[in-house]
Order: structure tokens, then sequence, then C-alpha cells
């Protein structure tokens, strides 16, 4: 508005026909910023035609440009702007007019050639792609200008909010290289992101983990919002979609901003205050409804939602990664050196598009070079998410089938062992031997030395135990002192006994500089099952027995089951036997 006043004022106190300044354009300045070398009048109405602005007689008056300061343009506000372009003499370059400003909403170029009428060329954001005269990420003119002649060129500019507009007077040579670097560039960008999206999807699918599946969704989102807002979506994606065109940068902005504050607090984690993860949860979901809202409202409205909603998306990010850090939690700080670069680019770019700030490199590109940096930090920070919880998967995997303490097969998983074998040995008469083992003291030492030394001695135990085993021996821990072993392939007491008097006399022998010296007095059960054979759980109730019947301090700690004996034949059948035979004879 300050700026419409300032240039009426200067409108009524200017001379009529202000003399226009002739701008040169000299090969040897292949690209002449043109915002203060013209004059311009605004047109309250926007009803003005070409005819009437250049007149002679009732033209307007013009006042001098103001640099890079923004235009106020509303409602239907047209900003004209008069340009003097002169080619010298012999010169055979060609020359582009360019507004590289992706958002700009429409603007008009009108050239008149040599004793013709005046012809207009259209583009911007809410026009078709397809349809400009010269389709790309932003507005671009072939200038219509014969050497050695002055040429007067009008230009007229609607947008919906207050914005600072770069023109350009630029060769067709320099023009083509700085877009090919430009689209290296963003290509870069996009194509960076694609393989992450593709990388996550994968993940996602292989690792049965819907976090990765979340980040390849934001990493989508994040990528056709930064394509709309470059304008390589408009030129490449929708180039015949006029309307779309004009909604889908801040449409795209606040589903992205949307899932990046949902992502970074699935990552971050609760934070303490309920009310500051309500706040964030709740904020993040509103994305959605806020996208549809700004489809439907006029163009000013929707880009003060826009202006709202970003702003608190970048705080609330920032806090919510921030207050990790703060809980000792790692991925916070990689979630802040991720998302604030991030943040503070984009409310740089919200800035220009407000006409806040002038139209300069890192208001443009600022957005794509933070998503470059924190993108793959994002990943990293989901990769230690990611194995943290699988971490937290496998240990309680193990969990069901250790035991918490030694890391030995649990109970139940030693039974299921057990009766595996006694199957074999049933079916294939395949020899094994079961072995129990106890910690005969080990209540005194809990209740002389406390728990942790009590556990301490269970530990030691199956130390001496993994000694004396092979690995493929199967161990368990089946009570809270008492430990099975299974011995695949052993037909005999002899390698039973010796393994269990080498366990009993490693007991014995005290660790050096334990504190207290504690002992570990063991006893030992067993049977083979080539001389026993029970079904499982009687298996284990007879050498539980067994054990629970040896003396604490008995001299003989290595007791097996007794063999199973065969029953004679009774007296009588052997009679008969007799009496049959001798018959025979």
């Amino acid at each position: 508005m300050r700026t419409l006043l300032l240039l009426t004022a200067v409108a009524l106190l200017s001379p009529p026909g202000l003399a226009q300044p002739v701008t040169t354009l000299d090969a040897q300045t292949p690209s002449i910023d043109l915002r203060a070398a013209s004059l311009i009048w605004m047109d309250p109405t926007g009803q003005a035609s070409i005819e009437q602005v250049a007149s002679r007689k009732n033209a307007p008056s013009m006042a001098p440009a103001q640099g890079d300061a923004p235009y106020s343009l509303r409602a239907k506000t047209a900003l004209w702007q008069h340009y003097r372009l002169l080619r010298p003499a012999g010169d055979k370059t060609s020359w582009v007019l360019e507004f590289p400003t992706p958002q700009l909403d429409l603007v008009t170029v009108f050239q008149r050639p040599p004793g013709g009428t005046w012809f207009s060329q259209t583009a911007g954001d809410t026009v078709a792609v397809a349809s400009w005269p010269e389709p790309g990420r932003y507005a671009r003119f072939q200038l219509e200008l014969p050497a050695g002649e002055e040429r007067d060129v009008y230009v007229r500019i609607q947008h919906a909010t207050d914005i600072d507009i770069p023109i350009n007077a630029t060769t067709a040579n320099s023009h083509n290289q700085r877009l090919q670097l430009e689209y290296l560039g963003i290509g870069v960008v996009l194509g960076a992101l694609i393989l992450l999206v593709a990388a996550c999807t994968a993940q996602s699918w292989i690792y049965d983990d819907a976090l990765y599946g979340w980040y390849a969704a934001y990493t989508i989102i994040i990528a056709l919002a930064i394509a709309a807002y470059s304008g390589v979506a408009g030129h490449l994606l929708w180039r015949n979609f006029g309307a779309w065109a004009d909604i889908a940068q801040g449409f795209l902005a606040l589903l992205g901003a949307s899932a990046a504050l949902l992502f970074v607090h699935a990552l971050c984690g609760k934070p303490r205050w309920r009310w500051f993860d309500a706040s964030v949860h709740w904020t993040g979901l509103a994305g959605v409804p806020l996208a549809i809202l700004y489809a439907n409202l006029a163009r000013p409205y929707g880009v003060q939602l826009v202006g709202v909603y970003l702003p608190l998306v970048v705080v609330l990010g920032i806090g919510t990664a921030y207050v990790a850090w703060r809980r000792s939690d790692v991925v916070g700080l990689w979630v802040l050196a991720a998302f604030t670069p991030l943040g503070l680019t984009t409310l740089l770019a919200m800035a220009r598009i407000f006409g806040w700030i002038s139209t300069n490199w890192a208001s443009q590109y600022g957005v794509m070079v933070a998503l470059t940096i924190g993108v793959p930090l994002l990943l990293v920070t989901l990769s230690i998410r990611s194995r943290e919880r699988h971490g937290v998967e496998a240990r309680e995997q193990a969990m069901a089938s250790q035991d918490a303490l030694t890391g030995l097969l649990a109970a139940h998983l030693f039974e299921d062992r057990l009766n595996q074998v006694v199957s074999r040995a049933k079916r294939h008469k395949e020899p094994a031997a079961v072995v129990f083992v106890d910690l005969v003291n080990y209540d005194y030492i809990k209740r002389t030395w406390g728990t942790a030394v009590a556990e301490q001695s269970l530990l030691r135990s199956v130390i001496k135990l993994r000694r004396v085993l092979r690995d493929v021996n199967t161990v368990g821990r089946i009570g809270e002192a008492r430990f099975g072993l299974i011995m695949e392939g052993v037909s005999s007491r002899t390698p039973v006994t010796e393994l269990a008097a080498r366990l009993i006399a490693a007991g014995l022998m005290p660790l050096k500089g334990l504190q207290p010296e504690v002992i570990l007095q063991f006893h030992v059960g067993g049977v083979l099952l080539n001389e026993r054979l029970m079904d499982g759980p009687a298996l284990s109730q007879a050498l539980a027995d067994l054990l629970d019947g040896m003396a604490a301090r008995t001299r003989r700690p290595i007791r097996f089951l007794d063999p199973e004996l065969t029953h004679p034949m009774p007296l009588e059948a052997d009679s008969g036997l007799d009496d049959e035979a001798d018959n025979n004879d």
C-alpha cells in the first residue's frame, strides 16, 4: 500500500510526458537488471489497454521505477512498465526478456514492429505452460529489436500478493547456459529424492518397517513441492493445467510442511509435556484440511494461510527436535541439524513471496540447498531410530527364547529339545545323555552375600559349563539354580562322568581376586537314553527327584538313574515249555 501511494504521489507531481531513459543492450554485459530502467504506472481497475497506455496524447502519467522495491498488487490492480531498449548497430546478438520468478501469476509483454501494430505474448503460473511463447520454468520472451533502433516495450503484470519482480534482459546464449545449469542443479536434487524414495520403499518392504514407508511418502511430497516451487513441475508435469499450476505451489507447501512435522514427531517421540505433544500432533494433521481449504480460497487469503502455517510448523519442528536433544536423545540432534536450515530457508522463501525481501539467490534456491543437506541427515536419523527399534525387537525375541540372566535356552525350549531327542531315541535308537546340574550352595550364597553375588555365581556356573561342554551340546536354565544338558551321541556313562568331575572340580576352585571368595558346589544327575528311555516330562521329573534326594554334603555328587531291568519269565511258563519238549521227544 505504501508503494502504491508513493507511486501515485510521484505520478501526480511528475510533469506529463516524462522522458523514458534508453537502455542499451550491450553483448559485453550478457545479463542486465532492468528493474530500475523503466517507468511504471499502477492501473487500479486493470482495464487499461496497450493503446491507452502507449498513447501520445492520453497516456497516463508514469513514474520512475523503485528498483527492487516490492509492488503492492491487489485484486484487479495491474502494474504497467515501459522500457525503451536499444540494440547497437551491427550487433547480431539475440536478446530475451525474462522474469525469473516461477510464482508470478500473469505477465504480458507488448512489442510493436516497425510500421506495425502492437502484439502481445502472455505467460505466468495462471496460464498453462504449454501455451507460453517460450515454455519453461518461468516466463521469458524473445525481444524483437532491430539493430541501431530504439524500441518501446511495455509489460503488464498482475499478481495476488506483494512481490518483488526481477526482470532481466539476457542474451539468448547466456540465458540458455544458465537455464541448463539451473536444471542440472534441480535435477540433482530431485534425482536424489527419487533415489531415496526407491531405497526407502525397498527397505520398508524388506524389513517390514512402516517408518521407512512414511519417509518415502514424505520424500515424494517434498519432491513434488520442490518441483512446483522451482517451476519444473509446471513445465514438465502439468504443463497443460494452468489452474492447478497456480494452486499446486501452496497446496503442496502445506502438505509438505504437514508431512515434515509428523515425520519429525514420529522420529523424536513424545515430549513429556502433553500440551506440546498434542500441539505438534494436531498441527501436523491440520495440514491436509488446510491444503484443501487453500485450493478453494481466493489467492490473497490462501497465501496468508500458508504464511501462518509454515512458520508455525518450523517453530514446532525445531522445538520438537530441541526437546528430544535436551533429554539426551541423539536423534534429536540429527533432526535439529536437518530441520533448522530447511525451516530457515522456508521462512526466507515465504518472505520473498510476500514481498518483504528482494529476490536473490538464497531466497530462490535456499530451500533446495537445505533439502540437499537435510534429507540425507533425516535418513541417517531414520536409520538410527530403526536400528534402535530392531535392537529392541531382537532383545524381545531373545527374551522369549533365552534366559534373561544367563543367555541359555529358556526352560520351555529346553523341554522341546528334550522331547525331540527322546522321540529320535525311540524311533531310531539314537544314543544320548540327559544331565541335570544343580548349584547346591546357591541359597546359602544368596542369604549370606545377597542377590548380586548369587546372580554372579550363576554366571560363573554358566562360564564353567561352557568350558567343559562341546558347542553342539544343548544347555538350558530349567530352574533358579538348575541347568539342563543334552549330550547327543553319548552311549556310555564315561563321558558324562568325566564332564561332571571336571565341572565339580572347576567349581571348587575360587576365582583369583574375587571378593567375597565364593566357591561353587555342583550336584550332577544324569541318564543314558539307551539305559532308560522315558517320555520327556517323566524323564525331567525323575532327574529332578534324583537331585532333590541328594544330601547337600553327599560324597557321591554324580549319580545316574538306574537302568531299566528286564523281568524273568514266570516259572509256570517255563514248566509248560519243558513238558512240551518232552512230549516232542
